[in-house]
């Protein structure tokens, strides 16, 4: 089982990597966003009064990662929806693989370029980023890739109902952006209507921002055990939906 999970990897890492505008958009994209809004806000980092200091040194981070969160999941709802439209899901399926061995390959896939791309991230942010931050790097990855894991089953929900590929990322948008909008991240969430404020804590993605703005900012995993075990239930509560609902053709 090892050695075929091993292969099925390989090949998805060189499928994804063969796919330009996926591999850039997924990548590329985040690292740019942080580097060039980092540096067009620069010049305005002396204004304490903006706020712009906290924002470019904390929120833009925080952002950013939750950003390469997100588009971890789009990808593995539309390959997955790639994959079924293709046949390719019903043939796997037919392999000797068993069926987790197939899903948890593109999991793995999807955490292994999160990590690389959060590597790039903070490689070209100690080079080029206008505020010098020192962020705890191996408590942050694993905040981010424990976050992404947990959004990652929310994905396979979505990927489980949604019709056609053409229809997967679109569809997925629409589902995970707005929880960027309700997450915390931009204003506090008290400052929310009561029915909004009820919404958005219960969105694994206002978990994942908390814990790793204060990861970021050198909280110990203590003082975020709520975030931590939220974010397990939502894993849980999604797997459990995914085993009922998902469709391999």
């Amino acid at each position: 089982m090892l050695r075929g999970l091993r292969k099925l990897i390989w090949i998805e890492i060189k499928i994804f990597v063969r796919e330009p505008l996926g591999f850039v958009g997924t990548v590329a994209m985040p690292v740019l966003v942080f580097i060039g809004v980092g540096r067009m806000l620069g010049d305005n980092l002396s204004s304490a009064s903006s706020g712009v200091g906290s924002f470019v040194g904390t929120e833009l981070p925080v952002f950013v990662s939750i950003l390469i969160a997100i588009n971890a999941v789009l990808s593995l709802i539309t390959i997955i929806a790639i994959y079924r439209e293709g046949g390719i899901l019903k043939r796997l399926r037919a392999t000797p693989l068993r069926p987790p061995t197939i899903l948890v390959t593109h999991v793995i896939v999807k955490l292994a370029f999160t990590a690389v791309t959060l590597a790039l991230m903070i490689l070209a942010g100690r080079r080029f980023y206008p505020v010098d931050v020192d962020v705890p790097v191996f408590g942050f990855t694993l905040a981010l890739l424990f976050s992404t894991w947990s959004i990652l089953s929310l994905g396979f929900v979505i990927a489980s109902v949604v019709p056609t590929a053409r229809f997967a990322q679109p569809l997925g948008g629409m589902v995970l952006f707005p929880m960027v909008a309700l997450s915390g991240l931009f204003y506090e969430l008290e400052t929310l209507p009561r029915a909004l404020e009820l919404a958005a804590r219960a969105l694994p993605i206002t978990y994942a921002v908390s814990l790793l703005r204060g990861i970021w900012s050198g909280a110990p995993w203590s003082a975020h055990l709520l975030d931590v075990t939220a974010l397990v239930v939502v894993f849980a509560v999604c797997t459990a939906i995914s085993a009922k609902v998902f469709r391999w053709e």
